[in-house]
Formats: C-alpha cells, structure tokens, sequence
C-alpha cells in the first residue's frame, strides 16, 4: 500500500524520501520492526480481552509436570501473529506481485481453518475441535488454488541457466603465437519460461523436473505438481500443529525456518546472486522477502507473550497458518523439496505420532493389548516424561532447528 502510494507520489512530487520505498532492504527492516511492535502492543490487549471473556485452554491431565498449572490461560493467540503479518504486508509489500497475493491468501485461509477449529474448542466446548477431515479439506482447497496458480500464471516463471561458449586467447611464450580455446560458462538465459523445476538438495545439477516422472508429458507434470503441492501443504501444516505442545516451542522452531525462507526468496529473486551461486532465478520472488521479513518479526514478538510461563496459546489460529504458510512458501520459491531437511522438527514429530499409533494398533492386534515406542507422543511430550523441563525442551528444539537451517543453506553450494 505504502510502497504504490510513495511511487506515485514519487511520479508527480520529487518528495525527499520517498525513494527509499523502492528499496527491498528498507521495506524489509520496516516490516520487520513494524510487525515486532505492533504484536507487542496489540497482544497485551488481545490477551486481556480474552481472559476478560475467560477464553482459555481447558487441558486435560496427562500426567506431564506443571500441566495443570497451564488451565485457563487464553488461546487462540494466532490471531495476534496473524495480525503481525498481515498488516506490515498490506503497508509495505507490493501488493501486484504474484507471490504476495499467494502468501495472502494461504494465511488468510489457513487462519480461518484454525480459528473454527478453536472456536468449536472454546466456544462449543468440543476437545476434538474442527473434525479431521473437515480440516483436510481445506488443506487440500489449499494445494489446489497454490498448484493451479503456479500452473497457470503468466508472471510464475523462471530463468534458466545456460552453458554459453566463451573464446579464450593466450599468447606462447616461446613461439609468441596467439592460440586459441574454447570453455563453456554457465550464465542465466535472456529468456523466461514456464516450468515444473524445482530445486533438489545434495546434487549437481540441483534442479530436478517434474516432468521426467511422467516421460515428458507436461500435462501430466502439472498434474503431479498440484498432487505435490497438495502434499507438502497438508503435512507441513499438520507438522507444525503437531508440534504446538509447550510454551515457545513452534515460534522458536519456526523463527530459524522463516528466516532461511526469506533469504532464499532474496537470493533467487535477485538476478547478481543466483548466477553467481549457480541457483534458480525466480523474477520476482524477492518480493516474498517483505512477506518472510513480517512473518519473522510477528513469531519473535510473539514469543515475548508465548515463553513459558506462557500469558497466551497460539492455538490452532497460529499453528495451522504457520505450517500453511511455511509450505507456500517454499512452493513460490521453488524449494519445497528442502522442507524434509529445513523443517525436520515438524518432521520427527509427525512420524512421532505415526509411528506410536502405527505400533500401538500392531501389538493390540497381535498381542492382545497395545504397546508403545515413546512414553508419549509427539516426540517433545516423551522428553518430558523423562523429567526434562520444558525450557530446554524448547531450548534444544530449537538449537536443533537452526542446525537444519545452516544445512539448508549449505546445500546452495554442496553439490
């Protein structure tokens, strides 16, 4: 909003400053900060509101340590990051790039699938909340608006990288001939094109084709780009959901995630690095650096509130649009293939829970009655019936996390 107003007044008036609104740096640090304050301020009130309408978590008891000291505090505190990423968004982002509007959209979706899932919570006083499959549903509207968007837009393409022959003379300093090679350089084609590429950690040639699973056919690769996108949303969202369980946990996991997103949206939006690091230029893509710049400062404001003892539960609101978000964001970009790797808390968790439920039905069926692998799951709970203090839970899921950032960012160049 900022950025078209400041640029058309930039067209009629030479207003001092008004330049600065061209620069994605600045739009960035503005988003940043913006979102910072105005979760801090706004979530204050946010949270008295709800405890003034005594909004809050009902928890059953689990037998975990300091549990039932949580009883009553609000949820749905989803609702004040959203808050933080929306507005900054809104004032700083361009709001005619492609990708935005895509990110806009996933959370403002995703939140509306996590909100009724805590107002049947809360206000219908249903533990089971939104049914699954009514959750799925969504999940799955989801993939399908993202995958068909990426397949049929016009301004969703990318430039590749080509090997250009370059002559090359040295002169023989015996003979003083000139002789003469040939190399081949890699350099970033003139043209744009419309592709199911995306990027694959650990390889050469990073970029692998859709395609090549369908010989070829492009009808069928988009079709599978949409299946996968439909994937990748559904089980990053439901990851990130699983691993809401302590105070702090999924805002400090998620920090170090959205902040390797928003670089990784930098670099291949930006013509000078992705040739130089030999990635994927995404015309365009920069823009979503604004976006993850938001997110960022949104999750670290909220954690001033979410840090045990938590004043406040991002609830399903949060925990829903986070790994929605997280998931698009990757597809816009092209790197949803690293998620395995950048969210590999999410990952753990959900198999977690897989594995536990899988065992459990195994045994009661073969034994007669249902045994089980972790103490208790999602995998941060089974710490916890260990005795650890859900501190360093946190502390170390989080450590952890920003491990697998570094290592997402280090397959740029491990090839």
């Amino acid at each position: 909003m900022l950025y078209h107003l400041f640029d058309y007044l930039n067209s009629i008036v030479d207003l001092p400053g008004s330049g600065m609104m061209r620069y994605l740096s600045f739009r960035s640090v503005m988003a940043v900060v913006s979102a910072l304050l105005i979760v801090i301020y706004c979530g204050k009130g946010i949270i008295r509101a709800l405890q003034r309408h005594q909004i809050g978590e009902s928890i059953r008891d689990l037998g975990l340590q300091g549990q039932l000291e949580k009883r009553g505090t609000p949820t749905m505190g989803g609702v004040i990051i959203l808050l933080g990423i929306v507005v900054p968004v809104l004032l700083f982002a361009r709001l005619d790039n492609i990708y935005t509007i895509l990110l806009l959209v996933a959370t403002t979706w995703c939140g509306v699938i996590g909100f009724l899932d805590d107002y049947i919570k809360v206000f219908r006083h249903n533990k089971e909340g939104l049914q699954g499959k009514f959750k799925i549903v969504g999940q799955v509207g989801l993939g399908l608006i993202v995958g068909t968007v990426m397949c049929f837009s016009e301004d969703i393409v990318i430039r590749e990288h080509t090997t250009v022959p370059v002559e090359q003379h040295t002169i023989d300093e015996k003979t003083g001939e000139t002789i003469i090679t040939w190399s081949q350089n890699f350099r970033l084609s003139e043209d744009v094109i419309k592709t199911t590429k995306t990027t694959i950690p650990f390889v050469k040639d990073n970029e692998f084709d859709y395609s090549w699973l369908v010989g070829g056919n492009k009808t069928l690769a988009w079709i599978l780009y949409v299946l996968v996108a439909i994937f990748i949303i559904t089980a990053v969202s439901n990851g990130a959901n699983l691993t809401d369980g302590l105070d702090g946990l999924l805002t400090g996991v998620s920090i170090p995630i959205v902040g390797v997103l928003a670089v990784l949206a930098y670099l291949s939006g930006n013509i000078i690095y992705a040739d130089y690091l030999n990635i994927m230029y995404i015309p365009n893509s920069g823009e979503l650096m604004v976006f993850g710049a938001a997110m960022l400062g949104a999750l670290i404001g909220f954690l001033w509130y979410n840090s045990f003892p938590a004043q406040i539960f991002m609830g399903d609101t949060g925990s829903l649009a986070i790994g929605g978000i997280i998931a698009v964001f990757a597809l816009c970009i092209r790197k949803e293939l690293l998620l395995p790797l950048l969210c590999g808390v999410f990952l753990v968790e959900a198999l977690s829970v897989i594995v536990q439920r899988g065992y459990f039905k195994y045994t009661k069926r073969k034994y007669g009655e249902g045994r089980r692998v972790f103490l208790m799951s999602p995998i941060h709970h089974h710490y916890q019936k260990q005795g650890i203090f859900e501190t360093k839970i946190m502390i170390r899921f989080m450590i952890v996390s920003i491990i697998l950032a570094a290592l997402t960012l280090v397959t740029l160049k491990i090839r």
